[in-house]
């Protein structure tokens, strides 16, 4: 694992950039988040409810029919198959109990494709507690039926109407509205973004996803790692989990795949490591995508939960230091990834875990390799992207 410093920074890239009306509700949770985390009584809990609510440990799933067609070992890492449809709710439940533990009564959260959302709702509804979601109106429009699932589970989604009208601007919203209700009110964010401690909370929530790789490549494979981990990255939760155990591992690649949406110079891409440069975005140093003057430069993506303008800081680290490599894959190069593995193996993902499987296509690597791609999500939510597509 990469260790976090003692001000919330991995090398260059973290820390907390908050206004001051917001520092309470940080210091609150900096405060008491790892004393709580490493209590028996919340791992206990956390365990229980992975196992017999979520249904972990998820598969690793030996993928023939795709390995013999990209020629390597590769392994699909079946999150997709967690209650609500993918790996967000590892992240929810894990803070949905800790914001019991603080003895808050009313959650809040942001979505983009709405898996968090629809995350979010779902361990409210069994914790009884208030759930807000904001949804920027265009993802609300591609994701509706998430949307449904959100008010069908009992939370408030609100539209967030400003900006490009995406996954960016219901962060902004979602952070106004806990700045005016500090007391009560905790806020989940669904990725390895935003002020410490969230981005290693949100890891360390998500590190189960590798925790259980590392036993059952050693089941499948007679050692406990791959040659490469392939994840897509927005914000990158997914990617953060799938790579937590390796990091300090240099024989395992880490392959983080970003969504180049029309193309890197297209003026239409969420390609952050490529188009983004050092910046301050939701309370922490990154990379973000940004005019001269430093301006958010608004992000394109067909896959609503790529659609982000920066990655976590942890992934920042990653790209700046060499550890991670990472690759750009535009929307018509995902959706053929998608139909691929429809086709293949029977599994339709989510456009944001199809990036993944397209850059297969972009790297290197030998036949005898052992491939993980984590398939973050299932393609539910994403059938109408897929018939306005049409191209199957």
């Amino acid at each position: 694992m990469i260790k976090v410093d003692e001000h919330g920074f991995y090398g260059n890239y973290g820390g907390a950039y908050i206004p001051e009306m917001l520092y309470p509700n940080i210091e609150e949770l900096r405060e008491n988040y790892e004393a709580i985390m490493e209590s028996g009584e919340f791992k206990q809990e956390f365990q229980t409810l992975l196992r017999d609510y979520v249904g972990r440990p998820t598969p690793l799933f030996f993928a023939q029919r795709l390995s013999e067609k990209h020629k390597a070992r590769i392994y699909l890492k079946r999150e997709d198959l967690c209650h609500t449809g993918a790996h967000k709710v590892n992240n929810t439940i894990g803070q949905i109990i800790l914001a019991k533990k603080l003895g808050k009564k009313r959650i809040i959260a942001e979505t983009g494709a709405g898996q968090h959302g629809v995350a979010t709702a779902t361990v409210c509804a069994l914790m009884g507690m208030e759930c807000t979601v904001y949804m920027g109106e265009v993802d609300m429009a591609r994701q509706k039926p998430n949307v449904e699932r959100m008010r069908i589970l009992g939370a408030e989604v609100v539209p967030a109407t400003s900006g490009s009208k995406t996954l960016k601007d219901a962060t902004n919203e979602a952070m106004r509205q806990w700045i005016n209700n500090p007391v009560d009110t905790h806020y989940i964010i669904g990725s390895v973004v935003g002020p410490h401690p969230y981005p290693e909370m949100v890891a360390r929530f998500q590190s189960v996803i590798s925790e259980e790789i590392k036993i059952q490549l050693q089941e499948k494979e007679g050692r406990d790692y791959p040659d490469l981990i392939i994840a897509c990255v927005g914000g990158g939760s997914n990617a953060a989990g799938a790579f937590y155990h390796y990091y300090n591992r240099p024989e395992v690649r880490l392959v983080a795949v970003e969504a180049a949406g029309l193309g890197v110079t297209s003026g239409k891409s969420a390609a952050t490591t490529v188009l983004g440069k050092p910046g301050i975005l939701h309370g922490s140093r990154t990379l973000l995508m940004q005019t001269e003057d430093g301006q958010v430069v608004e992000p394109h993506s067909i896959s609503a939960g790529l659609d982000y303008p920066g990655i976590g800081p942890v992934h920042a680290h990653l790209f700046e230091s060499g550890r991670g490599e990472f690759v750009a894959v535009e929307d018509e190069q995902a959706m053929r990834a998608g139909i691929e593995l429809s086709r293949l193996e029977g599994i339709i993902p989510a456009i944001e875990s199809a990036h993944a499987f397209s850059a297969l296509n972009q790297i290197k690597y030998k036949s005898d390799d052992v491939i993980v791609i984590n398939l973050s999500g299932r393609g539910d939510k994403d059938l109408e992207t897929y018939i306005k597509w049409g191209n199957y």
